[in-house]
Order: C-alpha cells, then structure tokens, then sequence
C-alpha cells in the first residue's frame, strides 16, 4: 500500500541499521521513483544493500567545514533529508534545510562529533535538553517541515502516549472528545490525574553466540547507545514530586520542563514494569522525550505551572547489551575495542516497547508494541525487532511530514497520533494494553529496611535503584 506520494528527491544522511531497515519501507510505502532517492553515508556499511534497491550510495563523512557544500548540490526546495546519521549536528542541518526550503526528520538531536563528552561543556550544556532548546529556537511560522527525533522513542512512543490516554479515559468512563490541541491533551492528562510516565522497554532478543570479553554488543545503534548512555540521566520533572534529589540539578535556561543528575545515564537504573517482564530494573538513559512528553503534557494556570508529570526512558536492553554496558562502565567510558550489531545472528526474543502511566485511579497501565524476531523478519528484510519499530516510526513520520510540508519545526507530540499509527502499526508485532497493580514499593524492605516514601508511591525516590 501506497501511503502517499513524494514529488521531490529524498536523501538519506547515513546508513546503518535504521537506515538499512528503512529504505524497503520506503521503497514499499511512498510513491517515487528510486532514482529520486541517494544516500551519504560516512562508512561503506549498508553499500550492498543500497545496490541491490539501485539506490544512488555515497560515501562522505560530513564535517562542519563540508556538510553545506555536500548537500547543497543534493536539496532544493521541496526534497526531504532524512537525517540518520551519528556525529552531525542535527540543529546545522535543520537551519540549512530551513534555508533551502527542503524538508527534514530526524530519529535524535545530535551534537557534532564528540558534543556528548565535551569536558569543556557543563552538564547541563552537553544534556538532550540543552540539545532540545537549540533545535527549539528555529521553530516559528510555517516554514519546511522539520520533524524532531521521531524514532520509535523518541517519536513514536509520543502518539502511544496519546493512545494511552485515550484508553484510560474510555476504561475509567471519562467522557471526553479526542483532543485537539497541546493544551486539550494535557488537561486530559490532569483530568485523569497521571502522575509518572515510564517508556519502559524490554528486550529479550538473544544472539546463537554470547558476547565476548572486549566487545559491546546491542541490537541498535552501538555509537548512539553508548553516546546517550554518557550523556548525564535526565527526565521530566513533575509537579507532584516532593523532593528535588541529591545529586539533581536544574537548568538555568529554558523551559524547565526537565532535570538532570550528575551521573551518566548508563550508570543509572530505577525500576518500573512492563505486562512481559514484569517488575524489573531499567536505565535511565536520556531521551528528548523525556522532556517533550512532560513539556507537552504541562497545564499553567496564570503563569504558574499547575501540573506536569514525572517522564523518562526505563530501559532494559537485551542481556548481552546488559552485560556490554557492565563493562563499559567499568573501562570508564572508553568504548570496548569491537562491537557488534545483533542482527542475523539473532535466533529469539522479543522487544516490548511502550509507556507506562501511572499514579491514576487504576494504579498503573502499559500500552505498546510486543514485536518478536520471527514476526520483524517476516515483515520487512534488514530488520530485527527492535530496529523495525524504530523504522516503522520513521515511516510514519515521513508520511506525515509529506502530506504536511509547511508546518515548520515541530515534535513527535505536535504530530496527529492516528495518522502515524495507521501507518506504523502493520509493522509493530501485537499492540498490548495491560493494567497493574505494580507500584515501587512492591517486596521492598523485605530484605533490609529502606528509605521509601510509602504515602506517595510515584515519588521519584522510590523508583530510583540505590
């Protein structure tokens, strides 16, 4: 099925394994010619699968001193980057597509080569808030479309937000329209009272050999992984939260949606649950939408912030990424010598990827994809569980953002949900909504005593893994 059809020239930036995951959906998808489509890409990976689609494949990395005489040659008005490169600034190339009159989408807010580590930068400079702000500044009008960080999250678990809302209304009898601004959807979160939004994932896909000494091993990006998991752990500050923590801070710029630790996210965990995994301990790996649910979700009532919830990013990668991360940190921070992207090699699992909200009058609820490597496999070629979720959303965004082409620079949650979900959902697996009774004060103290904060269970303290 045809979603919609493109008059421009599409041009990929990078190739690795959501662009090599990508490119049949597109083929797929989107009506125009191949010959409309090229790709640069920094490294050679992928080259043999461009050529069997007889797709244009060039390989140049991009700098600050070459990326405009690169691309300007390869946009004009009305063409579409599709940014899934590493080590590029993503806010250079929004204003150069601004400037040219092409459209744009990302699946993260990158810095230049080396941004995330930058002694010379605070933490609070080197955060995805920080990142997130400056992206922020070239929205206004109705420019070319620019798509902020619509991955599967950030980007899709946002519509899965908006879909879980609409669920908890209907299973708790709140009458309510769907809404249709920014401001409708948070007085529907308030209404319903969500107080902690997780994204909390678990992989299980396992590989036919087990990790060696000296090597990370993911099932996505190794260089983005490792980059966000070195950025300081950072989410959505709620307002029901009673206790700033010791070791958080907040911005001194910006809209304030969002705290961080000064700690790496990595090296962070806190607990949260999902309907296959049960209870379990994730990362608190940064995310933009960690900041834009909560940002989006905010309700101010003259000039003060009256409500916003609690977000972030409760990760459990698959076990053998678990332990690349444990050696990792243990070099600290120096990335191990090899790595290796799970794909072929992968022989079972599941990526369970939604958004757990909580604090409501049912406790607690779980909406998303469960996406196991058999049915990504037999869905699209190139793909693994958890890429294909990341490609379905890039899909949906496209679509989007070309049946949209002057709605300027915009987010995952300015996006109407329906439509990147009908687009997105054949390549999901099965779409899971489940209840709990889950909070984080399950067994604790059983062992030995703990601080916890027993009159509010959605504090985020007791999340928090000591």
């Amino acid at each position: 099925m045809r979603h919609v059809g493109f008059d421009g020239r599409l041009v990929m930036l990078g190739f690795g394994s959501i662009g090599q995951g990508v490119l049949p959906l597109i083929l797929r998808h989107i009506d125009m010619p191949r010959e409309r489509i090229s790709i640069v890409s920094g490294d050679p990976r992928g080259q043999e699968i461009a050529a069997e689609n007889d797709v244009s494949f060039t390989v140049t990395p991009l700098t600050r001193d070459n990326f405009r005489g690169v691309l300007t040659p390869l946009l004009r008005p009305g063409d579409l980057l599709l940014n899934l490169s590493v080590d590029v600034s993503s806010v250079a190339l929004i204003a150069f597509c601004q400037q040219r009159g092409a459209l744009y989408l990302d699946t993260c807010i990158e810095p230049w080569a080396g941004g995330y580590t930058d002694p010379s930068l605070t933490p609070s400079q080197r955060s995805n808030y920080a990142l997130r702000e400056s992206a922020l500044a070239l929205a206004g009008g109705d420019g070319p479309t620019a798509v902020l960080t619509h991955g599967a999250n950030p980007g899709l678990v946002s519509h899965f937000v908006k879909q879980a809302l609409l669920n908890l209304a209907r299973d708790t009898r709140v009458t309510t329209p769907v809404p249709a601004t920014r401001q409708d959807w948070a007085a529907l979160s308030h209404s319903l009272d969500v107080k902690v939004i997780h994204i909390a994932e678990r992989d299980t896909q396992t590989a036919s050999f087990a990790k060696r000494p000296g090597e990370f091993v993911n099932t996505w990006s190794i260089d983005g992984f490792a980059g966000e998991g070195c950025q300081p752990a950072e989410l959505g500050w709620g307002t029901h939260e009673k206790t700033l923590p010791a070791d958080g801070r907040q911005h001194d710029f910006g809209g304030g949606a969002a705290i961080y630790l000064m700690r790496p996210g990595a090296s962070t965990r806190v607990r949260s649950w999902t309907p296959m995994a049960g209870p379990q301990h994730g990362f608190l790996i940064t995310h933009n939408e960690s900041i834009s649910i909560a940002d989006y979700y905010t309700v101010v009532e003259a000039g003060a912030v009256r409500y916003r919830p609690t977000v972030h990013y409760a990760y459990h990668p698959c076990d053998d990424a678990v332990l690349s991360v444990h050696e990792f940190a243990g070099r600290n921070w120096q990335l191990q010598p090899r790595q290796r992207l799970m794909m072929d090699e992968i022989d079972g699992g599941v990526d369970e990827l939604g958004v757990l909200l909580m604090g409501h009058s049912r406790g607690a609820y779980w909406y998303g994809s469960r996406l196991s490597i058999e049915q990504a496999r037999a869905l699209a070629p190139h793909n693994n569980a958890t890429s294909l979720q990341v490609t379905a959303a890039v899909l949906g965004g496209l679509v989007w953002a070309m049946e949209h082409p002057r709605s300027g620079v915009v987010e995952a949650d300015n996006l109407d949900h329906s439509r990147v979900l009908q687009v997105a959902e054949p390549y999901l697996g099965d779409m899971v909504g489940a209840y709990s009774d889950w909070t984080p004060l399950l067994d604790r103290g059983r062992l030995f005593p703990e601080p916890v904060d027993v009159a509010c269970p959605w504090q985020f303290g007791n999340f928090r893994v000591a």
